[in-house]
């Protein structure tokens, strides 16, 4: 896995670092942001955020034709800083926040998987990133 191609994406976040944690690790708040496009939804979030704890997201397509579940075991959580997790295939992916006065940038790096093209990938992860945004924005 060490020559894989990585991918990042990120987000500036206008919220503190602590919201924009806690938007993006509770389960109920996942399913409100996790999907790529509006004919997508999450309906249930699994999330035990510890080292050694697992996590499972189902997505799928509002009409009911496609869907999976997006799931991995956490390798190291520094709290309101850094979370890092394998995929099933041992993917790596490492998301990391850092404070910037009263916003927060969210920077998402993955390994890239051979099935779909890097710009496929790139896009769909900033797809759900920029949902994430989206959401912890409009939360009061």
């Amino acid at each position: 896995m060490s020559n894989a191609q990585k991918i990042t994406v990120e987000v500036l976040v206008n919220r503190d670092i602590r919201t924009a944690w806690d938007s993006f690790t509770s389960p109920q708040a996942i399913t409100q942001w996790n999907f790529a496009s509006a004919d997508w939804r999450c309906p249930k979030a699994e999330n035990n955020l510890r080292v050694g704890g697992q996590f499972n997201y189902r997505m799928e397509s509002k009409d009911g034709s496609m869907g999976f579940d997006f799931s991995g075991k956490y390798t190291e959580i520094r709290h309101l800083e850094r979370i890092k997790y394998s995929l099933g295939d041992e993917r790596e992916v490492v998301i990391e926040f850092h404070s910037e006065n009263t916003k927060t940038k969210v920077i998402e790096t993955f390994v890239a998987e051979a099935a779909s093209s890097y710009e496929q990938q790139k896009g769909g992860w900033q797809a759900i990133l920029d949902n994430y945004k989206k959401y912890v924005e409009g939360k009061a």
